[in-house]
């Protein structure tokens, strides 16, 4: 009997066909897999939408920088309020502090409060900065975050990073890494007309003193 009168031969054929199949099918997956994580090594982790966004801010209560006095998030709840976390180390808050006092003075007489929480940093340092870089009105507050309570509370990564917070107290925009007034003021507006303006970037933030920058930019 020859080998193509083996009545076993179409079987093994078939078996060889599908084991073909089924490998390539093995390869085409492996490589979508790693196409999906290879497209997420080195991209920017601070992009990712805030789980944060359309929950509750959390409720703290926070010292001021300057002078005795607190501020509490609970009790601006019919405000809108720009949480701005900052450092006096932090490259990328210089280049944002003008646009931050002028959106602070924009929006002055339109029901928005401006709240700067100062992130590991140095009471010195930060009152320095401020001396040199000017403050804002009587509308925005400056605080510190003893023991990082803050960061942990809003996911912070790095600074900076702005979140907003509409009148009944939902987190509903952040801003990862410097602000302009544009881009401020577009949220700002958004979030007077009850809109959610969710994540958006103003570059790179820098995770701790003397850390690298993170992130596009």
């Amino acid at each position: 009997m020859s080998v193509t009168d083996d009545p076993l031969t179409p079987a093994l054929s078939r078996r060889r066909r599908l084991f073909r199949a089924a490998a390539v099918l093995v390869a085409l997956v492996a490589i979508g897999i790693g196409a999906v994580f290879g497209s997420q090594l080195g991209s920017d982790p601070t992009l990712v939408d805030s789980p944060l966004i359309g929950r509750p801010a959390p409720e703290l209560t926070l010292p001021l920088l300057e002078g005795p006095g607190e501020v509490s998030l609970a009790e601006l709840r019919g405000q809108v309020v720009v949480v701005n976390f900052w450092a006096s180390w932090c490259v990328a808050c210089r280049e944002e502090h003008a646009a931050l006092v002028g959106a602070a003075e924009q929006y002055r007489n339109a029901g928005v409060t401006f709240v700067g929480i100062d992130y590991q940093d140095t009471t010195s340092g930060a009152v320095g900065f401020l001396d040199e870089l000017g403050r804002g009105g009587d509308n925005y507050r400056y605080v510190t975050d003893t023991g990082s309570r803050a960061a942990l509370e809003f996911g912070l990564f790095g600074v900076p990073e702005t979140f907003l917070i509409d009148r009944d107290g939902t987190i509903v925009s952040k801003i990862t890494g410097a602000s302009t007034l544009p881009l401020l003021a577009g949220a700002v507006d958004a979030v007077l007309a009850g809109w959610r303006p969710g994540t958006q970037s103003g570059g790179p933030v820098q995770p701790a003193p003397g850390a690298p920058l993170v992130g596009d930019g």
